[in-house]
């Protein structure tokens, strides 16, 4: 059996971009915060680095998954510009409102399993920083510690809390 790996989960509004106070849906409106540093550093140390994000702005209609797919394509492609390799996104295009109740949107553990399982994480070595205490809370129900930061905070700052 291969060993199990470890990593950082990452949500990704207020965290790897700059939070807009409510979706971002178009790629003009999406700026990349500078936390390749922090990332890099963390990546040095041997953390596989996955993104987990909710965009219920898909089940509202507000942005299509073409646009979304350019958004990561962007975010990935800035990161990985800098040294900084992010290995996979999981995103909830889902909304209780609009498409009723799922397994993946924060806080429930969705996203992070299907990380965990894809890539045979460990989930007791690896963590989730995430600027809403819903990420925290599915971090948790994932048996992965989660780091609350607020929006928009350098991941530079809580590099200490991560082994």
């Amino acid at each position: 059996m291969p060993e199990k790996i470890k990593a950082v989960f990452l949500d990704r509004d207020g965290v790897l971009n700059q939070e807009m106070g409510d979706y971002v849906c178009r790629m003009e409106d999406f700026h990349v915060l500078d936390n390749f540093d922090a990332l890099k550093e963390l990546q040095d140390r041997g953390y596989m680095l996955l993104v987990a994000t909710n965009q219920g702005g898909l089940a509202k209609g507000w942005y299509d998954e073409a646009e979304l797919s350019k958004m990561h394509a962007h975010l990935k492609q800035v990161y990985h510009d800098k040294g900084v390799e992010i290995t996979d996104f999981f995103y909830c295009p889902h909304h209780p409102n609009f498409t009723g109740d799922c397994d993946c949107r924060k806080p429930k553990p969705g996203l992070l399993l299907q990380g965990i399982e894809k890539y045979n994480i460990d989930p007791s070595k690896s963590y989730f920083i995430g600027d809403r205490e819903r990420d925290v809370e599915a971090g948790t129900a994932a048996g992965v510690k989660g780091i609350l930061i607020n929006s928009d905070q350098p991941i530079s700052t809580i590099l200490d809390l991560i082994d």
